[in-house]
């Protein structure tokens, strides 16, 4: 039989996260979320107030020892709360199974799954994007410039001041023409940097550009294999819609994967399928593989019990155990093939040949097998007159002709031994 195909998966998936958006929108979870917050909070509170009775007076301490006592019991109730919230909500989810899908319309338009726009995250080169900042003007210091000693005047001109008025200017010379010699050695010695500097930035702004075309021409192979993804995922669904419209059998063994990809349950009662359709008979062989009995809760309620400081379960009694697993069994066994034939507005379907089982580890052999517990054959027109808003699903099975399990709870197999279609004659 087959499993998800491609587009089923896609589906799968689609309907996955569809399912987890609604259940963070719903009001259950937004409580069972607030009484998380508030357990969270006493807890904390709880630890504030021990902190304060560690620092206060004995009579301080004996009062906040009082108090967070009170808050750690306020925090355990919130703790209880929230996990009895937890349990009414897989409760309500289990009991709901049948109900669930009936709200819905279960027909897939294929063209919906047509990918029209293909949507590319932007470009974001990060760093890359930004220049290599541009070098500061080169700025020579002021080159040295020559002053004379002044001419010595009067007596000093008279005395010998002459020649050593000429000694100065030498000097002066001399220091000026080292000064010129010193400045220049500067000078030539910024250049010299500065150019290798410009060096570096140019070679800085070359790898720059070099990594942001390397970063562009990724961007751009990365958009090309969305859009050639795309393109191969629109001829995929066109050959499978024109597959369905020709009757081609292995199109709407494809279709019937997609639909039963949508059909999601929860968590803690997860379903998977398998399936062959015939196209010679027009039947879906379907079978459906359910959770084994401790998938279910077996807790009725959690307390506080505030002598231990423990949480406690209370155990939901056999017979309501037995029960709600049952009802799983026989709403999962009506929700797929009011799922399949829903779905199947063309009338490809005339008929479902379905197995409800459990796959596990035989007690006996060791080896794996699949426990039948539910196997019915469903023609379109029969199933088609049933309101199954009003039904009770283990009624409507029997109605059927369907071969029930005894015991689904203990996994007892239906008994199969005339075959599936024997028994709706």
């Amino acid at each position: 039989m087959a499993k998800r195909g491609f587009f089923a998966e896609l589906n799968y998936q689609a309907q996955q996260a569809e399912k987890r958006r609604r259940q963070q929108a719903a009001t259950a979870y937004r409580a069972q979320a607030a009484a998380e917050r508030d357990a969270e909070r006493a807890r904390k509170a709880a630890e504030r107030a021990r902190a304060a009775a560690a620092r206060g007076s004995a009579a301080e301490q004996k009062a906040a020892e009082k108090e967070a006592a009170r808050l750690h019991a306020e925090a355990r109730m919130a703790e209880v709360e929230a996990m009895n919230g937890d349990l009414a909500n897989e409760f309500a989810e289990i009991d709901g199974l049948l109900a669930a899908t009936l709200e819905i319309d279960d027909y897939v338009d294929l063209d919906a799954l047509k990918i029209i726009d293909v949507e590319h995250p932007p470009f974001e080169p990060g760093i890359l994007a930004t220049s290599t900042p541009p070098l500061p003007e080169l700025v020579y210091p002021r080159q040295p410039e020559y002053h004379e000693p002044p001419a010595p005047g009067g007596l000093a001109a008279a005395f010998g001041g002459k020649k050593k008025h000429q000694d100065s200017i030498e000097r002066a010379k001399a220091e000026h023409a080292e000064a010129i010699r010193r400045w220049h050695e500067h000078a030539t010695a910024m250049h010299a940097q500065y150019v290798a500097e410009q060096d570096r930035h140019r070679q800085a702004e070359e790898d720059r550009l070099a990594k942001l075309a390397a970063a562009e021409s990724m961007y751009q192979d990365e958009c090309r294999r969305r859009e050639a993804e795309a393109a191969e995922h629109n001829k995929r669904l066109a050959e499978l819609i024109n597959g369905l419209a020709f009757d081609v059998e292995s199109a709407i063994q494809e279709y019937v994967g997609i639909v039963l990809s949508n059909s999601v349950y929860p968590e803690i009662f997860p379903v998977s399928h398998e399936h062959g359709f015939s196209l010679a008979t027009r039947e879906l062989a379907l079978t459906a593989l359910i959770p084994e009995p401790s998938a279910v809760p077996a807790v009725k309620e959690y307390k506080y019990v505030k002598a231990k400081d423990e949480i406690t379960p209370t155990a939901l009694p056999a017979k309501a155990q037995k029960e709600r697993y049952a009802s799983a069994v026989w709403q999962v066994a009506v929700r797929t093939v009011h799922e399949v034939f829903e779905a199947d507005r063309a009338g490809k379907i005339s008929s479902i040949a379905l197995t409800v089982g459990v796959n596990r580890v035989s007690p006996a052999t060791g080896q794996p097998e699949t426990v039948p517990l539910v196997a019915v054959a469903a023609d379109r027109e029969t199933f088609g007159s049933f309101d199954l808003g009003n039904v009770v699903p283990h009624a409507t099975l029997t109605h059927m002709g369907a071969a029930l399990s005894k015991s689904p709870v203990d996994l007892t197999p239906a008994d199969t031994s005339r075959g599936v279609r024997a028994r709706g004659r």
